[in-house]
């Protein structure tokens, strides 16, 4: 009788341990991001709006709710303003969130907000040598998105938005492809 009443525990343990695992994932995306307004200096400026690229990792460790923590490269530009004079600059960011995802009715499909923080680091500089930067600082960071389910691996689309000092902040809007691990 002893040894049942153990091993009824320990698979009744075995499946809510089951039912509780965590998701883990790690996927990787293209992004469209814009910084605009660096160098905003006697009306020349430089514009990042490039195609960039995006790491993320995340863990769901109940259905609705989710971490996540992405790599940026928000991109590089250059310009020339003639007769030796122009500037360059180049963006990335690192950031953490943490992720809610709405109860709906389809198994397959997720829709989510994320809020959290983004640490960012701005880099530049003109010629000829009039100034650089080399800016970095922490500001909240807020997304949304929605992914489709094929088995482990999701689809997704998303926007995120956070400040970046001295320019009118970034704005990237990320297609990715995730692994579900669990």
């Amino acid at each position: 009788m002893r040894h049942l009443l153990v091993g009824s525990v320990l698979a009744l343990a075995a499946v809510v341990a089951h039912a509780q695992a965590p998701a883990v994932y790690v996927g990787a995306g293209v992004s469209r991001a814009t910084l605009d307004d660096i160098f905003d200096q006697a009306g020349h400026h430089i514009d990042l709006d490039n195609t960039a690229w995006k790491a993320f990792v995340g863990v769901r460790p109940i259905r609705p709710i989710g971490v996540e923590a992405d790599y940026m490269d928000l991109g590089s530009e250059s310009q020339n303003f003639g007769f030796g004079s122009g500037v360059h600059a180049d963006a990335k960011a690192f950031a953490a969130y943490a992720v809610g995802f709405l109860p709906l009715p389809v198994p397959f499909l997720d829709v989510y907000g994320k809020v959290g923080a983004a640490r960012w680091q701005l880099r530049g500089h003109a010629e000829p040598s009039l100034f650089a930067l080399d800016d970095n600082g922490t500001n909240f960071a807020w997304g949304a998105g929605a992914q489709a389910h094929f088995g482990p691996v999701a689809v997704r689309l998303e926007y995120e938005q956070f400040d970046v000092r001295n320019t009118d902040g970034v704005k990237a809007v990320t297609a990715g492809v995730s692994f579900n691990f669990l």
